[in-house]
């Protein structure tokens, strides 16, 4: 519920301005209106070349990817002081093709998604669709060469929005998908099964869903077992303090893929 809420308050914020995100950057393919007032022959649409520059009227060929529409509106009237009294430069972006992010990984449809507006990384999540058998833990934003935010449950499902941040072009995000999304329970309960992971499952729920303990079972012995980047962790579970004295940090929170093993009493 707290993903759909925020989801459906990002996609109204989608028409406004974030008001962390930095100007627009030119880029190679990017088309751009530049009007120069008072002179109609240097006025004119151009589009921005493979090696980053733009010809102008009178000028020939100047740099224009890397700055933003401000920045080469500075750059054209100085170069355009020899031809033109006090010249008054305009720089306008007509068409978008240099902001892209890029998805890949599995656990959503790998595509490209075009930045054609100021876009976060939580509204991005919303608009990609089914992300039921995305991993959003092992999930990564690459910026160049960083990773510049890992984990992204707690923006998408708890809907954590201090883990919101804006995109920039070329931007990629790495989705893979989460190939096990069961709970194993085994040992002294009366229904060893399997159990298809819910968000938010507790350690009891699973043990309770597997037919509770035997009576055999010792209730302090519970361990589970699950894989931390590639390492075994195992967390010790005193169920017995759970149930009869209210220890409700017992109650630990289960992740897919998680074994809990319920050993048997000696006595």
């Amino acid at each position: 519920m707290k993903t759909l809420v925020a989801c459906l308050v990002l996609l109204l914020l989608l028409s406004f301005n974030h008001a962390e995100a930095k100007d627009y950057v030119i880029g190679e393919g990017d088309g751009l209106d530049i009007s120069v007032w008072g002179v109609k022959d240097l006025s004119t649409q151009v589009r921005v070349r493979p090696d980053g520059k733009i010809t102008m009227p009178a000028l020939g060929d100047v740099t224009a990817s890397g700055l933003t529409p401000l920045e080469l509106q500075n750059a054209l009237a100085a170069k355009l002081q020899n031809l033109v009294k006090k010249p008054i430069v305009t720089v306008s972006v007509r068409e978008i093709t240099n902001s892209k992010v890029y998805i890949f990984g599995g656990g959503v449809k790998s595509g490209v998604y075009d930045l054609t507006r100021r876009t976060t990384l939580l509204q991005l999540l919303c608009s990609i669709g089914e992300i039921k058998v995305a991993d959003l833990r092992r999930a990564y934003l690459q910026r160049g060469d960083t990773k510049i935010k890992e984990d992204f449950h707690r923006l998408y499902i708890l809907g954590d929005m201090k883990d919101d941040i804006p995109l920039e072009p070329n931007d990629s995000l790495f989705i893979p998908q989460l190939y096990d999304k069961s709970v194993y329970v085994l040992g002294a309960v009366n229904a060893p099964k399997a159990i298809e992971y819910r968000e938010g499952m507790k350690v009891m729920e699973a043990i309770l869903e597997a037919g509770g303990f035997t009576k055999f079972a010792d209730q302090n012995g519970v361990t589970i077992r699950r894989k931390n980047n590639k390492r075994e962790e195992v967390v010790t579970v005193r169920a017995k303090a759970l149930m009869y004295d209210g220890d409700l940090k017992q109650n630990v929170a289960l992740n897919p893929g998680d074994y809990v093993v319920v050993k048997e009493s000696l006595f």
